[in-house]
């Protein structure tokens, strides 16, 4: 019996000791993170108007489309390889139990996952349409020959795994929200720019 009451002392103290703010990420990762952020405005608005938008130019709206994805592609490689080399990566709450923090890291990864096939896909439609098309600042030619009825097969993958996509970039907004205004922690202040977080 004393033994258990001296390891529930000891949780206690490493509870003591553990960190009860989040810390800040490095100027690098916040940089990126809201530089992602701004490249989904696009994105998301050129999908709205594609689907709901009418007389509106659609083959500016897919370059417009194509160049976002693009650029969220590099971004997203980009904090990839920043993350898994020269990032700061504060510590977990101490109250965040051990499934929660699992939740976090796995939603954190879907994120990553999904943002870098999406793209990978959306270009592969594009290319086995077998045309010439505009990347940002660059024409491409066409690279693949023609196969209508694989590039209508990948339609709907892409089409799904945008709407997983976008589930989890409003969980993960929503998330934040409810951290920063409900339980009154750190968590989103962790990641706003250094100006901002002096005025928080």
């Amino acid at each position: 019996m004393d033994k258990a009451f001296d390891r529930i002392d000891a949780t206690a103290l490493v509870m003591d000791k553990a960190p009860s703010t989040r810390g800040h990420f490095d100027a690098a990762t916040t940089l990126l993170h809201w530089l992602t952020v701004l490249l989904f405005l696009p994105l998301v608005a050129s999908v709205l108007l594609l689907r709901y938008g009418e007389g509106i130019d659609r083959s500016m709206l897919l370059d417009i489309h194509r160049g976002a994805g693009a650029m969220i592609w590099c971004v997203m490689f980009t904090r990839l390889l920043w993350r898994s080399s020269f990032a700061h990566l504060p510590p977990f709450h101490a109250t965040m139990s051990t499934a929660h923090r699992r939740v976090v890291k796995a939603s954190e990864f879907a994120l990553y996952a999904l943002a870098l096939l999406q793209p990978l896909i959306g270009l592969l439609m594009t290319m086995l349409r077998g045309k010439p098309f505009t990347l940002i600042l660059w024409q491409v030619p066409a690279l693949l020959p023609r196969n209508f009825e694989l590039s209508e097969f990948f339609h709907p993958i892409h089409e799904t795994l945008g709407y997983a996509l976008f589930g989890l970039i409003g969980l993960h907004a929503a998330s934040a929200l409810v951290h920063h205004y409900i339980l009154r922690d750190d968590i989103l202040t962790a990641m706003l720019p250094r100006l901002r977080r002096r005025s928080l």
